[in-house]
């Protein structure tokens, strides 16, 4: 079963939907370690002075952020503290668009929702409302003591919550100058395009598609396994709550319709951030 990442709610309107957050991904393929071929000790991390190559301890290490070239602002950790967003147990939906409005390279991690105890009516309800209308939910949530924008959608039974990159980490297609315009093509070629197309065209079968790196390196490592070709590696010495109460549903939707839920322009419209250029 997936573990349960984080607990809140999803906040629309004055409907509130108590919900876990489980990971929709899960790791795969061949984890390698670093270890020393001298005596197969695990290898790890130093932090090194770049200039005088010496290691440099703990807690000597700050924050900077480089605002030209070999100039840094240093930020203390109280200041990182301060600027972070308070956390809260809240998915805030700000508003509803077509999914299709999304560009995919927004597009981050996927986590699946679960409803609460007490939640599963009102979860049925916002599932079945963004299929039948086709629209997706667009929110923010603090997680990880990070602000995330993110929008939710239906998944057959289940509702999917897919984390987005905020607008300035997305490049726009302008910034590469690919400069096609004055590429032509003719008719042939369009057509025997598209006959490839067709002729390639099928439906998505995941089972179809597999890791072969992965596979092999595992073939590898079972084979040594049986061969008895095994190195014993020294060890380093290794330095939830309630869900919302649900009250009468009809009514908390009647009285977001009427505009009680105060706010809520002032809500969608808060945490833009100002477009820039991506360097």
């Amino acid at each position: 079963m997936a573990r349960v990442i984080w607990k809140g709610a999803i906040s629309f309107g004055l409907v509130h939907i108590p919900v876990s957050l489980n990971s929709a991904s899960r790791s795969a393929g061949t984890d390698f370690d670093w270890l020393d071929e001298r005596s197969l000790e695990p290898v790890g991390y130093k932090r090194v002075n770049k200039i005088t190559g010496k290691e440099v301890p703990r807690e000597h290490i700050v924050k900077g952020v480089e605002v030209e070239k070999g100039r840094y602002v240093v930020i203390s950790e109280e200041e990182i503290r301060a600027a972070r967003p308070e956390a809260t147990q809240t998915i805030d939906i700000l508003q509803f668009i077509e999914r299709s409005e999304i560009p995919v390279p927004f597009y981050d991690s996927p986590y699946y929702l679960t409803p609460e105890r007490r939640g599963e009516k009102v979860y049925v309800l916002l599932r079945d409302t963004l299929k039948k209308t086709g629209k997706v939910a667009v929110c923010q949530l603090v997680m990880h003591s990070r602000q995330h924008l993110a929008m939710l959608r239906e998944e057959d039974e289940a509702i999917l919550l897919m984390t987005l990159r905020w607008p300035a980490q997305v490049r726009e297609v302008e910034e590469l100058s690919l400069q096609l315009g004055k590429v032509r093509l003719d008719k042939r070629e369009l057509e025997m395009a598209e006959r490839l197309v067709k002729d390639m065209s099928g439906h998505w079968t995941p089972a179809d598609y597999e890791d072969t790196f992965s596979e092999e390196i595992q073939r590898l490592v079972e084979q040594k396994e049986a061969k008895g070709q095994l190195a014993s590696v020294p060890q380093a010495e290794a330095g939830e709550g309630e869900g919302a109460e649900i009250i009468d549903l009809t009514e908390l939707l009647k009285r977001s319709l009427k505009g009680d839920a105060k706010g809520r322009g002032a809500t969608a419209g808060r945490s833009r951030p100002a477009r820039r250029k991506s360097s």
